[in-house]
């Protein structure tokens, strides 16, 4: 009764049968209202009822209390941490690795110590390199917790205090005014120059005005709901009060959250399942060979004991020892030539992915734009001012008709951006290179292209406002009274053109002003409209001068009355300069981009046709007509759009979705919280680095450092060429495994001694291929890559010119070893003859890697300087392979007999065979067509 006792008697039953109303509702609990009913359809008092609150008192403490035992805390859910040894064992979750492990304890039990030692520290290593490289990959959820508001003023038994946001609850009354996080999805209740940033979790690239009125529109996007705030957003500017609806996990963030958890239903690569494909067809034919020569050796009355050891060796001369390590060393060298790029890899089978998308889908603010607004036109007198370069900087020009405005003309645009920058709070800094602004980027854009016409920042200084009138959305329109010369006040009008015209009577001209009549308003909405279809956001802008009258300042509606209309500023978030070239290099690689933000269909076509993603003609599809469409439907549709506007988190990932099932090989770019789902549910999800939230950074596989687009291409490109790298690759160690089965074959099948012993086979595996393999994985990438359209998901690693031109080098070098082999036999014991054999096949191999570095250009079209590792590799190996035969603990080492120099010449000229052969059939196979792929058909 305090506060009632100051006022009169009327005033004061007013406010006592108030609060007694207040206290009846919220005694009388919460009423139910039609479920089907959206929130922002909802009047003031029917919100109120809803969630049983009270506007003057709000909740009592003590149903807060139980409203939160009840409900739960106003979290998110924190996602169980992945246990180190759970994706430490991960790393070893591979056909391949299982198939080493099983080689090598097999071989310490045959007391092949070395071989054991020597298969299972390379399967070790393997694993640490992939689980250092994924230790950190799953944080979405905890950074989602970040950007929860830590505290909230919340109004509570008719007092108004700080609280935890976590301690909100459904009906809780909360108030916020500019700077502060919103801590709940909230209704409401009273607006004063609302303004919220909603850019992370719409794509709306400006602050958007809010009102406290129902919308009785019930299919409205989030970005259209402008009676409603959302937790995780900001207030740009102006203040507020809300009753909260929704709290946790029923917020829209927190349905963000769920839909993390759920996006990436599928986590192989392309790469991974084609290598685990390569995997399943080795171990098949190894086990068939094996067995097969096992059972023949049986019926020809070898000795079984002999019989296994000579199967371990035949298991360890197919198993590709050193693939798991070339392919993790290949894929981590692309880390570091994609960090050059600016493009940081989160996990190691992204770099190949990246290199198979087939589709970008992008979204739109702060990814192909600037992400900050910018005038491109100013319209006055009857003429159009075209507003080129600077962005917020004062660098930059202003032209029409391609020349720089006369003297007249730069005297109307400086008048012009006084009024312009009269209602103005925002103001511009330069933080190192890059300029800035403080407040609204609306305004911002104003106060730049001031500066670019030559106004000085200090024309308008805060010491001559006398009132201000912040923008509301009811009115459209911003203005603010300020000192004149003389005495005199100024009123300055900002707003929308098709509205603030009505309230002028006289038009600036370049005669000066001059009363409006019908063809100069027809004019100037002309301007407007023609603005606006070129996608960019059109204030007016007004001013009145008058003479104060005696102790008595005009009102608002007053003041706004009888102005003169000075001119139109078309604003845009800019594309980014590089992002035009970066479009067309992608559909030149065969890629499609998809741009789908949640700004305005109009917005969105505009930027998308300026950049090449769509032409004229290509529609627009909207979150609500996507709501429309089933999941088929859409699959059906998305082939033939290129720009979805006014979307939600969950429409960005049924898009690709659907593109999956299509399949597409999808990457996701994005910055805000809203494209995190989408960028979970693609085969890689591209966050950018600088204005990207830590939710997107968390959910990606790739952060683009300089939020470059262009880097996106310049990271397909490695992608493709890591890609060909492993392929040259895994056919140089392939074909030498199968060199090496194909010999001791055909010398089980002759009924000869075996030619190769089981350390001889680990040498050649883990050593002379291994070495030259890891070089060939960090071949400098051939250019021509970016010629030819993305490989299908289904191409297999092992096509048949793969296959094909495998067994041709295994055969050939087979047949030299082979005849190495015969050689000594017939000249030598068999310790020579094995020694010539095992030399011939390790110089084959290591001769042959020269020519490995591309499957269709011939060696003397390869510059030594494009891969000098390799060339060093070689010769120290075939160094090394001589010296095997002339140094005894070598040659006790490795069970090599001594050969003299000359004719270990010799069986060097013969292991070149195969090389001059492979140059050959590549001099042939270039004169024929050349595939898609881009490699010449075999």
């Amino acid at each position: 009764m305090n506060q009632a006792a100051g006022l009169d008697p009327s005033r004061a039953r007013s406010y006592i049968n108030g609060k007694m109303e207040a206290l009846e509702k919220r005694e009388r609990g919460p009423r139910p209202i039609a479920e089907d009913k959206p929130w922002h359809s909802l009047t003031v008092e029917e919100a109120l009822d809803a969630t049983g609150s009270s506007r003057e008192l709000g909740l009592t403490g003590a149903e807060a209390v139980r409203r939160l035992a009840s409900d739960g805390p106003n979290l998110l859910p924190e996602k169980a941490g992945i246990s180190a040894w759970k994706l430490f064992l991960g790393q070893f979750n591979s056909l391949v690795i299982w198939v080493l492990i099983a080689a090598g304890i097999v071989s310490g039990a045959m007391g092949e110590i070395v071989d054991a030692t020597a298969i299972l520290t390379i399967v070790v290593l393997n694993g640490i390199i992939g689980f250092f490289q994924e230790y950190n990959a799953e944080q979405s959820i905890a950074a989602l917790r970040k950007m929860t508001a830590p505290s909230a003023k919340v109004r509570r038994d008719g007092r108004t205090g700080n609280v935890p946001a976590s301690s909100l609850v459904r009906g809780d009354i909360i108030e916020f005014e500019a700077g502060d996080l919103v801590p709940a999805d909230a209704r409401l209740l009273e607006a004063s120059g609302l303004r919220c940033a909603e850019a992370a979790l719409t794509g709306e690239s400006e602050p958007v005005a809010k009102i406290p009125d129902p919308i009785p529109d019930g299919a409205l996007s989030l970005g259209d709901r402008l009676n409603m705030v959302y937790m995780g957003t900001s207030v740009a500017s102006g203040a507020g009060a809300a009753v909260v609806m929704a709290t946790g996990l029923g917020t829209e963030i927190g349905k963000i959250a769920s839909l993390l958890e759920s996006a990436s239903e599928e986590t192989a690569t392309p790469l991974q399942k084609r290598m685990d494909s390569l995997s399943r067809t080795l171990v098949w034919i190894c086990l068939g060979l094996v067995a097969s020569l096992f059972l023949l050796g049986l019926l020809r009355g070898r000795e079984p004991f002999e019989l296994f050891l000579t199967a371990v060796s035949l298991a360890v001369a197919a198993a590709p020892e050193g693939l798991p390590a070339v392919v993790t060393v290949a894929l981590a060298l692309g880390v570091q030539r994609m960090a050059k790029r600016n493009a940081l890899i989160r996990r190691l089978p992204s770099v190949e992915t990246l290199g198979s998308a087939s589709v970008i889908c992008t979204d739109k603010t702060g990814t192909l734009t600037a992400g900050s607004m910018t005038v491109r036109e100013l319209y006055l007198a009857g003429e159009t001012f075209l507003v080129e370069g600077g962005e917020l900087g004062p660098s930059g020009s202003v032209s029409i008709s391609g020349r720089p405005p006369d003297a007249a003309q730069s005297d109307r645009l400086r008048r012009l951006a006084r009024v312009q920058t009269g209602t103005l709070t925002a103001s511009l800094y330069q933080e190192g290179d890059e300029w800035k602004v403080a407040g609204d980027p609306t305004e911002g854009a104003l106060l730049a292209v001031a500066g670019k016409v030559g106004l000085a920042a200090e024309s308008t200084s805060a010491a001559d406002k006398v009132i201000a009138y912040p923008f509301d959305s009811e009115r459209k329109r911003a203005s603010a009274i300020r000192k004149g010369p003389g005495g005199s006040l100024r009123i300055f009008v900002n707003g929308a053109p098709d509205l603030l015209v009505d309230l002028c009577v006289r038009v600036d001209t370049s005669e000066g002003p001059k009363p409006m009549d019908g063809e100069q308003r027809r004019r100037i909405l002309e301007a407007n409209a023609a603005m606006a279809a070129r996608g960019l956001r059109v204030i007016g802008s007004a001013y009145r001068e008058f003479a104060p009258e005696q102790g008595r300042m005009p009102g608002m509606e007053e003041a706004e009355r009888g102005l003169t209309f000075m001119g139109l500023a078309g604003m845009y978030d800019p594309p980014r300069p590089e992002a035009a070239a970066a479009v067309a290099e992608c559909h030149r690689a065969g890629i499609r981009v998809v741009m789908i933000t949640g700004d305005h269909p109009s917005t969105a076509a505009a930027i998308a046709k300026s950049l090449g993603i769509a032409v004229d003609g290509d529609g627009v599809l909207t979150g609500s007509t996507l709501d429309a469409l089933d999941d088929k439907a859409l699959s059906e549709k998305v082939p033939r759009t290129a720009i979805y506007a006014r979307v939600t988190a969950a429409h960005k990932l049924r898009i690709v979705r659907a593109w999956k099932s299509l399949g597409a090989v999808v990457a996701m770019t994005g910055d805000g919280v809203n494209d995190s789902p989408a960028l979970k549910g693609a085969h890689i999800g591209i966050a950018m680095g600088r204005s990207g939230t830590e939710v997107t950074k968390q959910a990606s596989d790739m952060i683009i450092t300089d939020d470059n687009f262009a880097s996106i291409v310049a990271a397909v490109e490695e992608g493709r060429g890591i890609y060909q790298n492993i392929r040259n690759t895994l056919q140089f160690l392939l074909a030498g495994n199968t060199g090496e089965l194909l010999l001791m074959m055909v010398a089980i099948v002759a009924g000869l001694p075996s030619p190769l012993l089981p350390i001889h086979l680990l040498w050649i595996n883990l050593v002379t291929d291994g070495l030259p393999a890891l070089c060939l994985a960090s071949e400098r990438i051939d250019p021509d890559v970016m010629k030819f359209p993305p490989r299908a998901q289904t191409e297999f690693l092992s096509d048949p010119g793969f296959r094909n031109s495998l067994l041709f080098t295994g055969f050939l070098t087979a047949g030299v070893s082979m005849l190495a082999f015969l050689w000594g036999l017939r000249n030598y014991d068999i310790g020579t003859a094995r020694s010539a054999a095992f030399s011939t096949l390790v110089f084959a191999e290591l001769l042959r890697s020269l020519g490995a570095r591309s499957e269709s250009k011939p060696i003397w079209r390869l510059s030594p300087l494009g891969n000098p590792r390799l060339f060093i590799v070689v010769g120290l190996s075939i160094t090394a392979q001589i010296l095997l035969h002339r140094y005894p603990p070598l040659e006790t080492l490795l069970k090599t007999a001594p050969l003299p120099l000359g004719e270990v010449m010799a069986l060097l000229c013969l292991a070149s065979i195969p090389l001059f052969a492979m140059e050959l059939v590549k001099v042939v196979r270039n004169a024929r067509p050349y595939s898609d792929s881009g490699e010449a058909a075999v």
